[in-house]
């Protein structure tokens, strides 16, 4: 068995379950049934915790070519633009979730569905980038 190949399915995984739990938790967050404060509260730790393991999964597959490569990966041009903005997203979302779970309860509701509508953006530039990153790296 190629331990290599299976670092990075392995990590592939983590990373793909963090980018479904991310924008499904922002999905039904702002889904208008699921709007209790219950529920949105446990949807942005949700959302938070999933950014932060797309954060490290992504951080994962450098540490994965450091560690068989002694390098990081040589990427340029428009996959390294993607891979900056994926982390920006990924900061960004850490960010905006931190801040809805300390300041839910004084916001008010419109400026609670800005937070998930920004979240959601950023998810989706994500995703985006994501595949700019594969197909140009």
């Amino acid at each position: 068995m190629d331990l290599q190949n299976l670092a990075y399915a392995l990590t592939q995984v983590v990373h793909n379950f963090g980018a479904v739990a991310v924008v499904g938790g922002i999905v039904f967050a702002r889904w208008p049934q699921a709007a209790t404060p219950v529920a949105r509260r446990r949807f942005a730790w949700v959302v938070l915790v999933s950014w932060l393991l797309q954060g490290v999964s992504g951080a994962g597959f450098g540490a994965i070519s450091f560690a068989y490569y002694g390098q990081f990966p040589d990427i340029h041009g428009i996959a390294l633009v993607a891979l900056f903005l994926k982390m920006a997203c990924a900061v960004g979302g850490l960010v905006m979730s931190a801040v809805f779970l300390r300041y839910q309860r004084a916001g008010s509701e419109q400026r609670q569905y800005a937070i998930w509508t920004g979240l959601m953006f950023l998810a989706v530039t994500a995703l985006t980038a994501a595949a700019f990153l594969r197909w140009f790296s």
